[in-house]
């Protein structure tokens, strides 16, 4: 499968002087388009910063970073918040949806900087929410949705740009069990039809949900093993 994303040698510091933290330490990773992959780690070991780096919210003090081929770290910040809009989709524990607007306008939101056009925009949203089986919702606004159906709304906010990698930073933290398990079978499903998932979590039973688990501690990598 040709490699979507590629973190090599790849190492961040903090500080200066005597207070240098080194976040990574020269981590070498590969993501194939298809991959689902859960990363794993104590809090400090790295995988957020590794997370931030793959999803072009911070750089690497070194080493070098592609997405699709393209080497990223020293790209302008408009230039990666373009390749954010255009290439990567996020989801977070808190879903940072817009209060005032409903499902069908937070999702279409991405498309919008993306110049995508109004009747395409409204079609490909409605389309999304179908994805995440929020169809009868879609006029609601946020405080009209449970914790589950907001973060449906953030899935469907994320894919809508159809990105080459998502990324799922503790995703269902503010949920309940049975609310995880309806979200991880939506991930399982956006899987399945050829979507490329990076997920951030510190719960074993998500991460078994992974097709691979890469385990960080100290800012390396100690573990990369296929479920």
């Amino acid at each position: 499968m040709p490699v979507v994303a590629s973190l090599e040698k790849v190492s961040k510091t903090y500080g200066k002087d005597n207070l240098v933290v080194k976040a990574l330490d020269d981590i070498n990773l590969e993501i194939s388009r298809g991959d689902y992959l859960a990363v794993m780690g104590a809090s400090g070991s790295g995988k957020s910063t590794a997370m931030n780096i793959l999803g072009c919210l911070d750089r690497p003090s070194s080493g070098q970073y592609q997405l699709n081929g393209k080497s990223v770290e020293k790209l302008s910040d408009d230039e990666l918040a373009i390749l954010r809009n255009q290439k990567l989709g996020f989801v977070f524990q808190q879903f940072h949806l817009l209060s005032d607007a409903t499902a069908l306008e937070n999702v279409m939101l991405p498309m919008i900087y993306a110049g995508v056009s109004p009747s395409s925009r409204e079609k490909r949203a409605k389309e999304a929410l179908k994805k995440v089986g929020l169809t009868e919702r879609m006029n609601n606004k946020p405080n009209q949705l449970s914790g589950g159906q907001q973060q449906r709304v953030a899935i469907a906010r994320a894919i809508i740009n159809k990105p080459a990698l998502l990324l799922a930073d503790e995703p269902t933290g503010a949920l309940d069990s049975q609310t995880t398990e309806d979200v991880l079978d939506l991930f399982d499903k956006l899987h399945n039809s050829g979507i490329t998932l990076v997920l951030v979590t510190h719960e074993n039973e998500v991460a078994s949900r992974a097709k691979k688990i890469v385990r960080f501690k100290d800012g390396k990598i100690i573990e990369l093993k296929s479920n």
